[in-house]
C-alpha cells in the first residue's frame, strides 16, 4: 500500500490576494464542503497522516476551517496550514487552540508580490503576534517563508524590502546577528523555540505553455506526496494547480483505486526510470532540484 508523508487537501480554490508568482487558477471558485473533506479523510487514512490544507487558494478564508481541524484531529490527521498570512488576526481564534493543528507556514514573500498590498507594518505585526501567543499556548511550529530570491541573488528593490523585514524578525526575536549573513536559500533558520526562517528561490509554476526539455530527471509526486483539489480531482502533486494530471476524482472512485491507476503507476514508474512521461511534467523546473 502506498504511504504519503504529505497529503495535500485543497479545502478552497479562492484567494484574497492576486500575486504576482501565483496564477490564479482557471478552475471554478469553490468551497470544500465539511462532508466531502470528512469522506476524502477516511479514504485517505490508510496513506498517510500528515495533511496540508492547500494547493491553490488561501486556507484560512475557509468559513469552517475549525470544523476540518476539529474532524482532522478527530480522525487522528496532523495539519499543516500555509497561509499568505493577510487574515490571521481574524482566524487566529478559530485555529490556534485545535489539537490537530501541527505547523503554520506564512508565506511573507506575498505582501510585497500583490500589487495591491498596503500597511506592512500591520501585516508583520498581525503574523509576529500570533507567532507569539502560539508559541506560549501551543506546540505549534511556524516557518516563516521570503521565497523571493532570482537567480542572480535578488533584485535591488526586493532585496531593500527584504532587509527591511528581516530587521524587524530580528528585533522581534533579539537576535544577536544577521539573518542575512546566516541564511543560505532553500535551508531554514531557527529563530527561537518552534519558530524557523526560510529563504528560496522564487520558482515557476509548471505551465503547458511553458518550452519541453529532455524529461531527465525524478519528482517525489507520487511517491511521497500527493494533491486532491477542491472539486474532488486527484493529481500527483502540489503544483498541479489547474488539475492537468487527472488521475481520477474521489468522488466517483476510491483514492486507493485511483492512486494505483495506469496513468498514475505509468507516472510513478518513469521517475523511478528518471523519466518524465507527462507533458506537464517535461515542463515542470522544480523536477530539476532533484537531478
Amino acid at each position: 500500500m502506498k504511504k504519503f508523508k504529505k497529503l495535500y487537501i485543497e479545502i478552497t480554490n479562492v484567494c484574497n490576494l492576486a500575486c504576482k508568482f501565483c496564477p490564479q487558477t482557471k478552475r471554478k471558485p469553490e468551497f470544500m464542503k465539511v462532508e466531502t473533506f470528512s469522506k476524502i479523510l477516511d479514504e485517505i487514512k490508510p496513506h498517510g497522516e500528515y495533511i496540508y490544507f492547500h494547493v491553490k487558494g488561501e486556507p484560512l478564508l475557509h468559513p469552517e476551517i475549525d470544523k476540518f481541524l476539529d474532524l482532522s484531529y478527530k480522525k487522528g490527521f496532523k495539519v499543516n496550514i500555509t497561509t499568505n498570512g493577510t487574515l490571521i488576526s481574524k482566524v487566529k481564534d478559530k485555529i490556534i487552540m485545535k489539537p490537530a493543528l501541527r505547523q503554520v507556514n506564512f508565506s511573507l514573500h506575498s505582501f510585497d508580490g500583490n500589487e495591491k498590498s498596503e500597511n506592512k507594518d500591520e501585516y508583520i505585526d498581525n503574523i509576529l503576534s500570533f507567532v507569539n501567543e502560539a508559541n506560549k499556548k501551543t506546540d505549534i511550529l511556524v516557518s516563516l517563508r521570503l521565497w523571493n530570491l532570482d537567480k542572480n541573488n535578488i533584485l535591488n528593490l526586493q532585496k531593500k524590502r527584504n532587509h527591511e523585514l528581516l530587521e524587524i524578525i530580528e528585533k522581534e526575536f533579539n537576535l544577536d546577528y544577521k539573518i542575512e549573513e546566516k541564511i543560505l536559500p532553500g535551508r531554514g533558520i531557527k529563530l527561537s523555540d518552534k519558530v524557523y526562517l526560510n529563504q528560496d528561490h522564487e520558482f515557476k509554476w509548471p505551465d503547458l505553455k511553458e518550452e519541453e526539455d529532455d524529461g531527465k530527471g525524478f519528482c517525489y509526486g507520487l511517491r511521497n506526496q500527493i494533491a486532491i483539489l477542491v472539486d474532488g480531482t486527484v493529481v500527483p502533486c502540489c503544483l498541479d494547480g489547474e488539475g492537468i494530471l487527472n488521475l481520477g476524482n474521489i468522488n466517483e472512485n476510491h483514492f486507493s483505486e485511483i492512486i494505483e491507476s495506469n496513468r498514475a503507476n505509468n507516472i510513478f514508474n518513469g521517475f523511478s526510470k528518471r523519466e518524465a512521461v507527462e507533458e506537464l511534467c517535461r515542463k515542470c523546473g522544480y523536477r530539476k532540484k532533484f537531478n
